[in-house]
């Protein structure tokens, strides 16, 4: 009796961590293709909270990488530079969309550039729907995430990226 409990309970664990995690929905994420000899590169991709509770993006992990960091863009005094961010909230029917300029996803220190037509896989880390994993697709060097013609300048931010320290 007692173990059939511990069984019904941790089902009901289970089925309610997958509820959870449903509360996320994950759009369109991809990276640049690395230029040679770049270390870092930025990952973007929209998140949205399909959930009727507050969320947040804690962070993320990749092997792709030997660390990585959600960022933002700020500029101060007209200089565009960017900064660490410990989280990202997520609003209940929110999206908050990593874009050049933006939020964003750095992977320092890559294990080896990343590869036009690849994916890289990472997994996000929320504070209630748990570990997403996500697949980032690997685009052309030259790629902007914007209709071709509508972006030009809007990656300022980013410059020298592949020379980012940390």
């Amino acid at each position: 009796m007692i173990l059939r409990s511990i069984a019904a309970g941790l089902l009901g664990l289970a089925l309610s961590t997958s509820a959870l995690a449903a509360d996320i929905a994950i759009d369109a994420p991809w990276v640049r293709a690395s230029a040679p000899g770049q270390k870092n590169g930025a990952g973007y991709l929209a998140v949205t909270n399909t959930g009727q509770a507050p969320d947040r993006l804690l962070g993320i992990s990749s092997a792709a990488a030997g660390r990585v960091e959600l960022h933002t863009v700020v500029n101060e005094k007209g200089v565009a530079s960017m900064r660490p961010v410990e989280a990202v909230d997520l609003a209940p029917g929110a999206t908050v969309t990593m874009s050049p300029g933006g939020y964003h996803i750095m992977f320092l220190k890559l294990a080896e550039p990343f590869k036009q037509g690849a994916t890289v896989a990472a997994t996000l880390r929320f504070e209630c729907a748990g570990e997403v994993p996500v697949n980032f697709e690997v685009k052309p060097a030259t790629y902007t995430g914007t209709p071709a013609g509508n972006d030009a300048g809007k990656d300022a931010g980013h410059a020298g990226h592949g020379a980012h320290k940390h």
